[in-house]
């Protein structure tokens, strides 16, 4: 029996990096994409005995060339993590429209062309298919931030996707979202006191880690999830209801 194959967008890193490995783990198929080829993604690449795909995915054409060809190459598509963001916080007045259109294209527009790429191929499988996205605590109303308003605009955009595209592709394909809270990716490297402050302020007491946040994703890939659909499903360490 062939392996279950899931392809991961943004996956050289953090939590997509997390998931292909935890994928790898559980017996799945990962298929791996960066926007570059990075030395990350190659390293992962090797290490998991698997591909990887290029693609800007904001690019339409790109990302659904990449898809399509990951399903030539196993001949089937399991699951579809889309794990590919940015941030970059500005103040709401110093926003120029590059600024929303580079956040936007990534983190929306990016997950809406891995979707309209492997949903079709999902479609004509016996077994149809899953999706999970991500979102943040960010696109969620009680911890929007105002320090960074497009990047929870977008996050919360997500949240929109997921539940519109499970109305529409139920009960063939499953659409989830997982929501992280503080996790402790590269980017924890550019937190200052206030941030790590606000990670340690969760009932948990601290970030969390990428693994952590890969087995959510995994288990909404999974047929373990398969009476779940168009759910964020938060992932925050208690941070949200910490009483702040």
């Amino acid at each position: 029996m062939n392996k279950p194959v899931i392809f991961i967008t943004g996956s050289a890193r953090g939590i997509g990096a997390a998931t292909a490995r935890l994928a790898r783990q559980k017996g799945w198929q990962p298929v791996l994409h960066g926007r570059t080829a990075s030395a990350h993604l190659q390293a992962l690449a090797a290490e998991l005995e698997t591909i990887f795909f290029v693609a800007d995915v904001s690019d339409k054409m790109a990302i659904d060339q990449a898809i399509k060809q990951a399903h030539e190459k196993f001949g089937r598509l399991d699951a579809l993590a889309n794990c590919a963001g940015m941030v970059k916080p500005k103040p709401f007045l110093a926003m120029a429209p590059e600024d929303w259109q580079a956040e936007y294209q990534v983190n929306v527009l990016g997950s809406v062309f891995a979707c309209q790429a492997a949903i079709p191929l999902m479609q004509k499988q016996e077994n149809g298919g899953r999706i999970v996205n991500i979102s943040s605590i960010r696109g969620l109303h009680p911890t929007m931030s105002a320090r960074g308003v497009c990047y929870s605009m977008s996050k919360a955009a997500v949240c929109t996707l997921t539940e519109t595209l499970a109305k529409e592709f139920s009960p063939k394909i499953g659409v989830n979202a997982v929501a992280p809270g503080f996790t402790a990716t590269d980017m924890a490297e550019t937190w200052n006191e206030t941030v790590w402050a606000q990670a340690r302020s969760a009932l948990a007491g601290r970030p969390g880690q990428p693994e952590e946040i890969a087995a959510t994703v995994m288990f909404l890939a999974s047929a373990e999830a398969s009476f779940i659909t168009g759910q964020t499903i938060l992932a925050d360490g208690g941070y949200t209801m910490a009483g702040k």
